[in-house]
């Protein structure tokens, strides 16, 4: 069965600006509320985190779930109400007897109190367990001045590539696919810390590039194979052309993608706090690399050659092109 994704290309315009515009709502909603346009972690604004764990050795310690309500009453008497909480599962019995606090930094009494008080209230602490960690906000600023740097500097990189590689409009709609892969990982980001208080880090801005990488390698597979029909059916309309193209890749990408997206859902199902938003961003952001290459790029392109009234031309830079594979 062929697809033709051109025939329904309004479609899928449509499922990626509706998406696109709740994420930009979503981070203007939360600029208005939080500051920022998504709910930044420690790495990034400074602070301190509190992870607690209950200790089971005494099995009345642990013998009822910790109630989230009562940490942030505790939280609040601390003076700390606009304090991140969440209830962790503890790795050994796989229960509910973790918290993880983010909060503004605080001193070694501060920190002493508020553990002395939560102890009071679900339980005594297994001190071999507990970590707690503190980030200046200087580091903060620059942690994030370099990620911001490192994806400006990739961005570039890859439009120099493109631009060697093929001609301008294949390059342009590469960059808008990628833009837009990245574009849907942090406005879907946005909605879920809105909803659900999920934090980004360091992490996020290295699965951004990782993200950028991915998409781009994909969009070339395609624009490779309809740089190649292009040459050898001259007198097949360009939208042909282009659908041909993504059908005989179309079992390459989603093979790519699927393997990918096991391992990322293995690391987000078992690879502990730590990566889970990591592997998340890279689940969102590889499925979005793989939708944009098929149904965004390809498109675009169709749409632009169509619109220019050159559905089939094979231009001096593909001849440029062919000569040096020949060579």
């Amino acid at each position: 069965m062929k697809l033709h994704i051109n025939k329904w290309r309004s479609l899928w315009w449509g499922v990626s600006v509706t998406i696109i515009l709740a994420g930009i709502i979503s981070m203007v909603v939360s600029w208005q509320t939080n500051g920022y346009p998504l709910r930044p972690s420690l790495d990034f604004v400074g602070g301190t985190r509190l992870l607690l764990e209950r200790d089971c050795s005494n099995a009345a310690n642990c013998n009822k779930p910790i109630d989230i309500n009562v940490v942030r009453d505790v939280a609040k008497e601390q003076g700390l109400g606009d304090s991140s909480i969440q209830i962790i599962a503890d790795k050994e019995t796989g229960k509910d007897n973790g918290v993880l606090i983010r909060t503004k930094t605080l001193d070694v009494d501060k920190r002493t109190q508020l553990q002395n008080a939560l102890s009071e209230k679900i339980g005594s602490f297994d001190p071999n367990k507990n970590q707690i960690d503190t980030v200046g906000p200087t580091l903060g600023r620059q942690l994030f001045t370099t990620g911001i740097t490192a994806l400006g500097v990739s961005f570039i990189c890859i439009v120099i590539y493109l631009g060697i590689r093929f001609q301008w409009d294949y390059s342009a709609f590469a960059i808008v696919a990628t833009f837009h892969d990245l574009i849907m990982t942090v406005g879907i980001f946005s909605i879920f810390g809105l909803l659900f208080r999920m934090e980004v880090d360091s992490l996020f801005i290295v699965a951004l590039l990782t993200i950028t990488g991915f998409s781009v390698n994909d969009t070339v597979v395609i624009y490779d194979r309809i740089r190649e029909n292009v040459k050898t059916h001259e007198n097949v309309s360009f939208n042909e052309i282009v659908d041909d193209a993504v059908n005989q890749t179309l079992a390459r990408s989603i093979n790519t993608t699927l393997t990918t997206l096991l391992t990322l859902v293995a690391i987000f199902l078992f690879g502990g706090e730590t990566l889970r938003n990591f592997a998340l961003a890279l689940i969102i952001g590889f499925t979005m690399g793989a939708y944009s290459s098929i149904f965004i790029a390809s498109t675009l392109l169709a749409w632009w050659r169509e619109r220019k009234g050159e559905p089939n031309i094979t231009q001096t830079a593909e001849s440029i092109d062919a000569s040096v594979d020949n060579s």
